[in-house]
């Protein structure tokens, strides 16, 4: 059996300095949940959402993924001297940095805590917790629709 690097749990406390937010090219895929909780944020319908906040990024599985729209700068479009919409924010942003690839091996943990001072300082999660986080994001699948077609 293979012991994931993790075992003994992690240390992180988000910082809010935004660097994960910010300044590069990123994607923030939604999943039903994430758009439902965003939409009662914005207090605007479905499709006013998603026209106003929302692209489809086409992947190489043949399918084009919801995610948020990224300003000029490649901040997000939630971003204003820090999340907008810190309450309601995507999965993806409040279980950051434990996910599934990141957590793949201590290498890729190690390199992505070089941009995040929030990694490996702050509170300790447990083994346990991060695998409930990683099987949370396996629960909550990501809304995709064949390329051209309408939300399915």
């Amino acid at each position: 059996m293979n012991i994931p690097f993790y075992h003994n749990g992690l240390r992180f406390e988000c910082q809010r300095c935004s660097s994960c937010c910010r300044f590069e090219p990123g994607i923030v895929n939604l999943s039903s949940q994430d758009l439902e909780k965003l939409v009662k944020w914005s207090t605007l319908d479905t499709d006013a959402f998603i026209s106003g906040f929302c692209r489809w990024v086409l992947k190489n599985d043949g399918y084009e993924y919801l995610c948020l729209q990224e300003k000029e700068n490649y901040d997000c479009i939630l971003w204003d001297n820090g999340c907008i919409a810190y309450e309601s924010r995507p999965y993806q942003c409040s279980s950051y940095p434990f996910w599934i690839s990141l957590l793949s091996d201590e290498d890729w943990w190690n390199i992505n805590a070089q941009d995040c001072r929030g990694i490996n300082s702050g509170k300790i999660y447990t083994s346990a917790e991060i695998e409930n986080m990683m099987q949370k994001r396996r629960q909550e699948p990501y809304i995709r629709r064949k390329t051209g077609d309408t939300i399915n």
